[in-house]
């Protein structure tokens, strides 16, 4: 319960730090997108998005996946620094002092804001050591990189990245299922490298995220 005398001393309640309509602000005459703290926002088109995959497929074939998980290994680990530290002044204490509810309500509405599509936690696997990952909507799978198989290489190093620094444990990610080849969402699985190693051939072979858990679990 909130006493008078924490509003006395503190009259702003903490709310939704990432709600869109405070927190994305643009200037239409100079076309610039910033945050809410004045940190500059890039706006990413989809057709831009279409070019890269296109390009990178041109230039490195296979090697496409690669590079995209690099570039979200790179992209996640900034991106948790960034995300601590606006929920740290935000909230006035430690990221880690914030309640696990609060936390990950806070990186679901950053993860919609920043328009990069609907971000749920499955927790059903959590006493087997994983955690997996459900992303609707998302503008990064949208375009296949191999023919087949799932589209969310950029993602897979974002998430792994993030999680790795959050648990203070060296994590790897694999996307189990793929919106981009008709599943209902992309599901990425987050654990011990060792005890996912069966997990991209089973993909490659089309195996559905069920059948995979099972295999990984038992």
């Amino acid at each position: 319960m909130i006493s008078i005398a924490d509003l006395l001393i503190d009259d702003r309640l903490p709310g939704n730090y990432f709600a869109n309509d405070v927190y994305v602000r643009g200037t239409l005459e100079l076309g610039l997108l910033e945050n809410r703290r004045g940190d500059r926002l890039l706006a990413l088109p989809d057709a831009l998005l279409k070019s890269i995959i296109s390009g990178l497929n041109n230039e490195t074939g296979q090697a496409t996946a690669l590079v995209l998980r690099n570039c979200g290994l790179w992209w996640g680990k900034n991106f948790y620094a960034r995300f601590c530290e606006e929920l740290s002044d935000y909230h006035g204490k430690p990221v880690a002092d914030l309640s696990m509810a609060e936390f990950l309500q806070a990186l679901q509405e950053c993860w919609r804001t920043h328009g990069w599509g609907v971000l749920s936690l499955n927790l059903d696997y959590q006493p087997q050591g994983f955690l997996v990952i459900e992303i609707q909507n998302s503008p990064f799978t949208a375009h296949a990189v191999q023919p087949n198989q799932p589209s969310g290489a950029l993602e897979s190093g974002i998430l792994q990245s993030f999680f790795s620094q959050l648990t203070g444990r060296e994590l790897t990610c694999v996307q189990t299922s793929c919106e981009s080849l008709g599943a209902d969402c992309n599901r990425f699985v987050l654990g011990l490298e060792n005890r996912l190693q069966s997990v991209p051939s089973l993909v490659q072979e089309g195996q559905p995220h069920e059948a995979i858990m099972r295999v990984v679990t038992r």
